[in-house]
């Protein structure tokens, strides 16, 4: 696969996220470099997750590495942070980092929530297990609010209280995510649902791996996704602190996190038989509920 058809390949992913990472209705420079910078984050997921398409050898190369290193995702991820270095100071071998860089040089981005992302996904080959909240927080700080924070900066409007209010929603959604992905976490040896919390309800590990959730299961992910409301309800007025797109743009974020609760609480909160996904229709409510609330 060459680099351009790879590079294609890792943003048609776009697609399949709870909301749109650069829809159509933004202005052209913003949605090239939003998708820039979605570029990098689910490449650097997909590393992380063992998901490289069928030119991950290609990568492997590109970063400097052996092609039969495309396996091993401490060594990918070493060698993607060192090409993302060059992206500030020098010229990057990957063509998704290619792409970054004039996106880095316009908006004046600094390293830190690039950083960020690659500290989560060697996070993940390290941790699959997270003991108590506060744990799950602090790497939700690392894998989901970076993404925010580049929004913010790209769009020029970040500012220290927009910046906290985006991140309750960024976490919000990546808990809403892991609760979504029970199953396929647990496939991957991993378990974002707080130990702590699985021993309140008394669920062990065994449990996650039944064909359907049991009332334990249930009680817990109902408890995790109201606590995922709650943080929605925090960040919520960062829509009203902005006009025009990216007023939409921004409801769109915090809408999607709440028609995708809707769905797992439409789902009897079983996230083990089916992985919930909110419904287009479920999607537009949320926004319009947003954008009405915030107006």
């Amino acid at each position: 696969m060459t680099g351009d058809a790879e590079s294609r390949a890792v943003l048609d992913k776009a697609a399949r996220e709870n909301f749109p990472v650069a829809p159509v209705f933004l202005p052209r420079a913003w949605r090239r470099d939003l998708m820039a910078v979605y570029g990098f984050a689910r490449l650097v997921d997909d590393i992380g997750d063992g998901d490289l398409a069928a030119g991950g050898r290609d990568d492997a190369v590109r970063l400097g590495l052996p092609a039969d290193s495309a396996d091993d995702r401490l060594a990918m991820l070493d060698a993607f942070e060192a090409d993302l270095n060059r992206v500030f100071d020098g010229t990057p071998r990957h063509p998704l980092l290619l792409a970054l860089q004039p996106t880095v040089r316009k908006h004046a981005l600094t390293p830190e929530p690039f950083l960020g992302l690659i500290a989560a996904n060697r996070q993940d080959q390290q941790v699959r297990r997270y003991e108590t909240y506060d744990d799950l927080l602090a790497y939700c700080e690392l894998s989901a609010n970076p993404v925010g924070r580049l929004v913010l900066s790209i769009t020029g409007t970040s500012t220290p209280e927009r910046v906290r209010r985006s991140d309750a929603v960024c976490t919000a959604l990546q808990i809403v995510e892991h609760l979504q992905d029970v199953a396929e976490d647990l496939a991957r040896d991993r378990i974002y649902l707080p130990a702590q919390d699985m021993k309140r309800f008394a669920v062990e590990e065994s449990d996650l791996a039944a064909v359907t959730a049991g009332a334990q299961v249930r009680a817990l992910v109902a408890f995790e996704a109201e606590r995922a409301g709650y943080l929605l309800d925090e960040g919520t007025p960062l829509v009203g602190s902005v006009r025009g797109r990216l007023r939409l743009l921004l409801a769109g974020f915090v809408g999607g996190g709440r028609a995708a609760l809707k769905a797992v609480e439409g789902a009897g909160y079983d996230v083990l038989a089916v992985s919930p996904k909110a419904t287009k229709p479920g999607l537009l409510r949320e926004v319009g509920s947003t954008l009405r609330r915030e107006g």
